[in-house]
């Protein structure tokens, strides 16, 4: 970290969190808490709480949570320091110059030079478009129907049929060639001979989130090969981590984004007041974006090409994004191949139907599967139907799959208990008896296998709840105290979190579970860290009874903590670690935590 703990803790002391969430999110006081419509999903029911006693916030629908920094580092996308160095200028605490290493420094001045670089070259494109060598990209532009307001937006351009005429260019502004080299737009073959990377074609910005240009995007003028080119992966582009348009559709605040397959849908999409919609680039859809998607919406919209490749792209994105955790849609573009051809055929207004009624994509999934087989064909039917059951077992929530089974029998006409009797039987083939347990399996890589690994999640779980317990109640560190310590957390970052936690407690009789976020840098991390503090766990309950889940909760986790700590003793032959575990194990059995005395 840059700078010290204690002024990180000053500066998020300094910013309260109800404050700050306040001024992009509506929230209301409820209880102890405040409650919001989440800014990360699409809801209309608020499930977005925000604590003033722990300074952190939690959204009980898609989880996301954490303190003040992790909320701007979701919201705006900032990174810590960006986060940081902006709540410090909101309280007027005056950040000083960051200590980093030489190679740090270079690393940044490099990618700082880079971006410079990138904006010159993309204000030069555009100048040669409005100039008269661009005279057929602006024809190629305005044929598409693009406006002069929709061409500045993004920044369009044109590079010129010179072999080297953006690198004469630069190099006029001074920029040398180890830097040229780097910044992906220039090459140099063998005999030290330059050329540009990009010449006669529309030139496309791609910028990042913060709307800085990291890269290009080129679609060829005439009929040479390749027909679209992007930039080369370099210190600022990696083309599995962006999108293009992001920049405008992560702050259209719609419900959820458009997915399409290239530039110009995006463009058309946006002209036409779709300001959602963004593209991969020029690659296969990754889990990198999926995630990137989720920091902003719950939702996503298919509108790939209607033509084969453009299905077969769709049937590759959407387990990606479902895996991601977001629920994906279908739109239908027929007859028309992209939502560019739609859109100039029927406008915007018929676009919005075909997005009110888009598909379902697990019932997409099933009718492009039907296409393989003949419907009049008894046979080729039946095995049609098994290959819906196999593919029934992916939904774990038998209310969730029953659903489905109704929606497909009734379209197909093969009657509800048919159908979910075969699918039954198929899950039962995978289980070891004969009922089908279905939160036991999920469908992974394309194949039924055994699902997650409940008992290691159970063990998070109760890790989970007692990390919530202890910052709820403070008497607990002095009654676990000698039974449990952070050690016996199994996972990584839960350890980590724990050592914080009772480190805190040890030196400050408190805790403060926002200070400990300040030590997790990454979105991810702190995202995970505040889950463990963001647990329900209920006031209803009896003395009594909190005691007895108490006692069930520590000796699971110590219990577990032990046989890890055996298993390791005997394939080190430690017998003396064993007898020592195996005296703990005899304890466990016999302890008490009681909540009344003390």
């Amino acid at each position: 970290m840059f700078y010290p703990e204690e002024l990180v803790e000053e500066i998020r002391q300094k910013n309260d969190i109800v404050d700050v969430i306040s001024s992009y999110v509506k929230l209301q006081r409820k209880g102890g808490s405040y409650m919001g419509l989440c800014p990360f999903h699409n809801e209309k029911s608020p499930s977005f709480s925000v604590s003033a006693a722990k300074q952190m916030y939690h959204c009980f629908g898609c989880g996301v949570g954490g303190n003040v920094f992790t909320f701007l580092m979701e919201y705006e996308n900032y990174s810590f320091v960006e986060a940081l160095k902006h709540l410090a200028g909101r309280v007027g605490v005056t950040l000083p110059e960051a200590e980093i290493s030489e190679e740090a420094k270079r690393q940044a001045g490099v990618k700082a030079r880079l971006l410079e670089i990138n904006k010159e070259a993309a204000k030069y494109y555009y100048f040669q478009l409005k100039s008269e060598r661009g005279q057929a990209a602006m024809n190629y532009l305005t044929n598409r129907q693009l406006t002069e307001e929709t061409i500045k937006k993004f920044g369009l351009g044109y590079s010129n049929q010179t072999g080297n005429d953006i690198y004469q260019y630069l190099k006029h502004l001074g920029y040398e060639d180890d830097i040229l080299r780097e910044s992906g737009l220039i090459s140099f073959d063998e005999k030290h001979k330059v050329y540009d990377k990009f010449w006669n074609r529309v030139m496309y910005p791609i910028m990042d989130v913060n709307s800085r240009v990291i890269g290009f995007g080129g679609r060829v003028m005439g009929d040479g090969l390749p027909k679209y080119l992007n930039s080369p992966e370099t210190k600022l582009f990696d083309k599995s981590r962006n999108l293009y348009g992001l920049n405008f559709a992560r702050t259209s605040r719609k419900q959820n984004f458009l997915i399409c397959e290239g530039y110009m849908d995006v463009i058309a999409l946006h002209q036409a007041g779709f300001t959602n919609a963004v593209a991969s680039l020029g690659t296969a859809f990754t889990g990198l974006q999926a995630n990137l998607i989720k920091r902003y919406t719950g939702e996503v919209l298919l509108t790939y090409d209607s033509d084969e490749a453009g299905t077969k792209a769709a049937l590759r994105a959407i387990p990606i994004l479902k895996e991601a955790g977001l629920t994906v849609k279908v739109i239908n573009m027929k007859p028309y191949k992209d939502p560019d051809e739609f859109i100039k055929a029927l406008g915007a207004e018929e676009f919005q139907k075909r997005i009110d009624g888009a598909r379902n994509s697990f019932l997409f999934e099933v009718e492009v599967m039907e296409r393989d087989y003949d419907m009049n064909d008894p046979e080729q039917k039946t095995r049609f139907f098994n290959e819906i059951a196999k593919k029934m077992l992916q939904f774990t929530e038998e209310i969730e799959r029953n659903i489905y089974i109704e929606a497909v029998s009734k379209k197909y006409d093969i009657g509800f208990d048919n159908l979910r009797k075969l699918v039954n039987s198929y899950g039962a083939r995978l289980g070891t008896g004969e009922n089908y347990k279905p939160k036991e399996y999920t469908e992974r890589k394309g194949k039924n296998l055994p699902g997650k690994d409940l008992p290691a999640e159970g063990m998070r779980q109760s890790q989970r709840i007692l990390l919530t317990w202890l910052i709820e109640d403070l008497r607990l560190f002095d009654k676990i105290k000698g039974i449990i310590a952070p050690a016996d957390f199994t996972e990584d970052l839960y350890k980590q979190t724990a050592e914080l936690l009772f480190e805190q407690f040890e030196k400050e009789g408190r805790v403060t579970p926002a200070k400990i976020l300040n030590h997790f840098e990454s979105k991810e991390e702190q995202k995970e860290a505040a889950s463990l503090f963001s647990l329900e766990l209920s006031s209803e309950m009896s003395t009594k009874e909190k005691e007895k889940a108490l006692n069930e909760t520590v000796q699971r986790i110590k219990k577990n903590s032990l046989e890890m700590q055996s298993k390791e003793a005997i394939a080190k032959n430690d017998i003396q670690t064993m007898q020592v575990i195996i005296k703990e194990q005899t304890d466990l059995q016999k302890l008490h935590i009681s909540l009344t005395d003390g």
